[in-house]
């Protein structure tokens, strides 16, 4: 059974010394979410939220965004134009712990509003070239993982090797995402601190003086050094709606150019089909493989033959009609044709990460000591001048990293995180 907003009201008092509180309120968007949660007020105006685990899963996504935030110190936060939710205090609870963040004010960004709105897209592709344009050391100090242009390849290539496993990958698909895999110009980058899970959802929109600009971003427990391609690769899945924020996004940068960033977002984009296949493979679900074999013949009408949609560092030859019906005829299993997006009636990104949440956690530590969590995060030293005592707290919070490939987990079929159903940090 849920605890009501008033049971968590107390124990936020206990979590947070001093506290005095004037008002809370459930903080969920309904069903059966993953926490529970409230909203909270204290007397001084300031608002928090609390979060009690209600499954494993959960308690290990909230133990690595525990991680994120506190490696997030005030220098780091203040090159961002946004704000990330900060963390506040907690107390132990029935084998688990509640915990004490500060609330970030906003509403889920709608990802087909952009394209709409030009001061909105150029919000979103700031925001994103903050996270990326930030300092890497801070990432490696907290203990996360740091992945090489190599790793990153490497787990592209094994998922498209085990997708052709299957044997229902289409023969062109399976080429054109081999020469992508292949094309070493795809993948001569530079990794950047990437948030690792982003999606519309992560991103919280505000409107001020009648405009609508990106408030906050949560969920930052995939935080990592990587491929800025994997947080831009729901925004390349729009096409020409999410032109103008990549483009933004790209002249706001501050690191070396990336003139083939917009072809791998579209690569892992397409994998993302891939991860949906294996994962239906796996539970031998027909439903989920038939939808998933469905999106892959849509790519090879949507994309096969198009030079804009190249997968390349080098453009190669355009196919002919007669080719692209030739290599249409090789698809293991006909089906109707719905395009490359993953809207779709079967495809559900929460089931598979409740599926495979159970295996995440090779990847994370346990819970920091009561007494060390119980600082909280009020560090004021910069990115280059840290405290050694402030991360203790985060030294226990841990994460593992000798296995931790793209997606945070067993890459070869886990999609990037799905919301929680508590909407953690968006507006009631």
């Amino acid at each position: 059974m849920a605890r009501s907003h008033l049971t968590l009201a107390a124990l936020a008092t206990s979590a947070v010394a001093g506290l005095e509180l004037s008002h809370s309120a459930s903080h969920t968007t309904g069903g059966e979410g993953n926490f529970d949660s409230a909203r909270l007020r204290a007397g001084d105006g300031r608002e928090y939220l609390i979060r009690v685990p209600a499954s494993q899963q959960a308690e290990t996504e909230q133990s690595a965004d525990i991680i994120a935030l506190r490696s997030l110190t005030n220098g780091i936060r203040s090159r961002l134009p946004f704000d990330a939710p900060a963390y506040v205090g907690q107390t132990p609870l029935d084998g688990t712990r509640a915990v004490v963040f500060e609330f970030v004010d906003g509403f889920p960004l709608d990802a087909a509003t952009l394209g709409h709105d030009e001061v909105l897209d150029d919000s979103v592709g700031r925001a994103i070239a903050a996270i990326h344009s930030l300092p890497t050391a801070f990432v490696a100090e907290a203990g996360l993982p740091v992945l090489t242009a190599e790793d990153l390849r490497s787990d592209a290539r094994r998922i498209v090797t085990r997708a052709t496993q299957t044997r229902l990958l289409p023969t062109a698909v399976r080429e054109r995402w081999q020469r992508a895999v292949d094309d070493p110009a795809l993948w001569h980058f530079q990794p950047t601190v990437i948030h690792g899970s982003l999606a519309a959802d992560r991103i919280l929109v505000t409107t001020r003086d009648g405009r609508t600009v990106v408030s906050g971003v949560i969920e930052w427990g995939s935080l990592r050094v990587g491929d800025p391609a994997l947080d831009l690769h729901w925004i390349a899945s729009l096409g020409e709606s999410g032109e103008q924020t990549i483009s933004t996004y790209a002249s706001a940068c501050s690191r070396n150019p990336d003139g083939l960033v917009s072809v791998r977002a579209r690569l892992y984009g397409e994998l993302e089909i891939a991860r949906w296949l294996l994962h239906g493979h796996d539970l031998h679900d027909q439903g989920i493989i038939d939808d998933a074999v469905s999106m892959l013949d849509g790519l090879v009408d949507n994309v096969l033959g198009h030079v804009t949609d190249s997968l390349s560092g080098q453009t190669g030859p355009v196919l002919g009609v007669g080719e692209v019906e030739s290599l249409l005829d090789q698809t293991p299993i006909a089906s109707a044709s719905p395009g490359i997006a993953m809207q779709t009636d079967t495809y559900d990104r929460s089931e598979l990460e409740r599926a495979l949440g159970k295996d995440d956690t090779a990847h994370r530590r346990a819970f920091a000591d009561d007494d060390d969590d119980s600082e909280g995060d009020d560090r004021s030293s910069d990115d280059d001048a840290d405290d050694p005592s402030e991360r203790d707290g985060a030294d226990q919070d841990q994460q593992e990293t000798g296995q931790f490939d793209l997606w945070g987990t067993d890459s070869a079929t886990r999609p990037i995180d799905p919301a929680q159903s508590d909407k953690s940090s968006s507006s009631e």
